[in-house]
């Protein structure tokens, strides 16, 4: 079923043809009931006052940001998207459907990832109606098939990504790709709403962590991998600077053997990568005695 536009007119021009039709049932009336009475006339009125709940019946109010969804007897004829005051089909059933924009913000759900750890996720999706026909008929509640569809593509998308990478930093994890995460989360959604005329304008990760059964352990290796990370660079550092103090000894013609050189190595590689200061040992004679 598609969105279509339905027939309505100014509302107010037909205020105006009500007015006339209820002074014409005044006049009849007064005209027809007497002393003899004029049935012509009173068959006038009857048929006016007939006119007028009819057209009274058709009155409608559109609010900024609403669509009326228009039915006669089971059919849909049409939508009205424009605001104001309109006079559209007779006896014909009105459903107002919200066209503003509008959060769902999902529950905390426990997901496994990619690696099998459970981890705690919620998001938020903005979202907005763009089709009343799909969004009246197609589903039963729109509100509640975007909560329910939601919450199935958070759990989808959080079981294709590990928590975090520790050995790949170039794949995916949804800690350290919280926006390429949101995306595929966004297109996934948006064809699952689809059906429903509604369209996803944007999906945020609100909360991640990992389970409280885990919380503890993953701390511990997040930070022995930190360790771990630092440590390398600080080794990578050292080398260079333990190389360049080589070289500049040697272009100022300072010539070391193979055992001098070993011990001026381990010397300041462990000046540079201890974590305490280190303690100088002033040797009064030679490597050989």
């Amino acid at each position: 079923m598609i969105e279509r536009k339905a027939w309505y007119v100014n509302g107010f021009v037909a205020l105006l043809i009500l007015a006339v039709l209820l002074a014409g049932i005044v006049v009849c009336l007064v005209m027809g009931v007497g002393e003899s009475p004029n049935w012509i006339l009173i068959s006038c009125s009857v048929v006016l006052t007939l006119l007028f709940l009819i057209g009274l019946s058709s009155l409608v109010i559109v609010q900024p940001n609403q669509g009326k969804v228009i039915t006669f007897f089971g059919k849909y004829v049409g939508t009205v998207l424009d605001s104001g005051f309109w006079m559209v089909m007779p006896f014909a059933a009105q459903r107002t459907v919200s066209l503003k924009v509008r959060n769902f913000n999902s529950q905390q759900l426990k997901v496994n990832d990619a690696e099998g750890n459970p981890v705690e996720i919620a998001a938020v999706v903005v979202f907005k109606v763009v089709d009343t026909a799909k969004a009246s008929f197609e589903v039963d509640q729109y509100e509640k098939f975007v909560e329910i569809q939601s919450e199935t593509a958070v759990r989808h998308i959080a079981a294709q990504y590990p928590y975090d990478n520790f050995a790949d930093t170039d794949k995916h994890s949804l800690r350290g790709n919280a926006d390429e995460v949101a995306n595929e989360l966004m297109a996934d959604l948006q064809n699952r709403l689809a059906i429903a005329g509604v369209q996803i304008l944007e999906t945020r990760l609100t909360h991640l962590a990992y389970a409280q059964e885990i919380a503890s352990a993953m701390l511990q290796r997040q930070q022995a991998s930190a360790i771990v990370a630092a440590r390398h660079l600080i080794v990578e550092g050292a080398v260079g600077m333990v190389d360049m103090a080589l070289r500049r000894l040697e272009e100022k013609g300072i010539t070391l053997d193979s055992e001098r050189r070993a011990a001026m190595t381990n010397n300041l590689m462990v000046a540079i990568v201890s974590d305490k200061g280190a303690t100088p040992v002033i040797n009064a004679g030679t490597l050989y005695t």
